[in-house]
């Protein structure tokens, strides 16, 4: 309980104040930052995946100068040969400004790693972007670009019927329960029905061969979906497990050592304060760990 009261109260503390709890879910303020953590992960045999913090862009030259930053992501993993790729917040390319202008900066970072031979993905945003982001996913491949991911919410009530609709795709998705406050007229609130669909949406995702990114840190859903891998005795190719810097790293490591593919959302930059605040009102729990370390208990 005390821990939940200091994580809502958290984002009204002055930023540098913030910034102690924060670190912990951020490489840093730069590019170097996230390709030395990817490169750390790599030598435990895991992945990442690069994101440049920021979202829900309102000019036309910021979400200009948030596509150049990502097209320096795409370079960088490519010259320092990291096992990554991209992560695109549709909003902070402008997607929210005009539909056409997104599309068009969200193509050129596709098509230029396409041409270098990597993955990118797209994030999902809160509930006014659902349509246009899977509308942008449909239109990058019907220009012939498949090297283009997904993601979507379990705690979203349409989310079934979305991944439906790109069942002729067989997509590359990150399913993860969800994490901006949307209405319950559209959002399953109640735990035990996020966890409900979380496993109805993979189970129909395996048995119509999408790549599935298992984006979970609850350990109920990490075990149902071991359970159920090992059922189908699916290959490890076919799937891995996501998660984000910072959380239940002894649990990630676990998962590493039983030989599954395992990767980690990386985010860099100085725009940390809305992303590094939603983490922990998501994960109140970190704030005791934090709490406890910076005061030196439980060493």
């Amino acid at each position: 309980m005390l821990s939940k009261l200091i994580a809502e109260i958290i984002p009204h503390f002055p930023k540098k104040f913030v910034y102690i709890f924060a670190k912990k879910y951020i490489a840093g303020p730069t590019l170097d930052d996230a390709v030395r953590v990817t490169q750390d992960l790599m030598k435990i045999n895991g992945m990442s995946t690069i994101d440049v913090l920021g979202e829900f862009v309102s000019k036309r030259e910021e979400a200009i100068h948030e596509a150049q930053t990502a097209h320096k992501v795409i370079d960088a993993i490519k010259a320092n040969n990291l096992k990554s790729y991209l992560s695109i917040k549709p909003t902070s390319v402008g997607l929210g400004i005009d539909f056409d202008f997104g599309y068009n900066n969200i193509y050129e970072l596709v098509k230029h790693a396409n041409d270098l031979g990597l993955l990118t993905r797209l994030d999902m945003e809160n509930s006014p972007y659902v349509d246009s982001t899977i509308a942008v996913y449909k239109k990058l491949r019907a220009a012939g670009l498949d090297n283009i991911g997904m993601v979507f919410q379990a705690y979203m009530k349409r989310t079934m019927d979305d991944i439906k609709s790109l069942v002729e795709y067989k997509p590359n998705i990150r399913l993860c329960k969800g994490i901006y406050n949307e209405s319950p007229s559209i959002a399953y609130k109640d735990k035990d029905e996020i966890r409900n669909n979380y496993k109805k949406l993979l189970r129909f995702m395996l048995d119509n061969e999408y790549y599935v990114g298992i984006a979970t840190h609850d350990e109920p859903l990490i075990q149902d979906a071991l359970d159920e891998l090992q059922r189908r005795k699916l290959a490890k190719d076919k799937y891995e497990f996501q998660m984000l810097l910072g959380v239940r790293e002894e649990r990630r490591n676990e998962i590493l050592k039983l030989g599954h593919n395992l990767r980690v959302y990386v985010p860099f930059g100085d725009d940390w304060f809305g992303y590094s605040t939603r983490r922990l009102k998501e994960n109140p729990q970190m704030v005791s760990h934090i709490t406890k370390s910076i005061l030196g208990f439980g060493k």
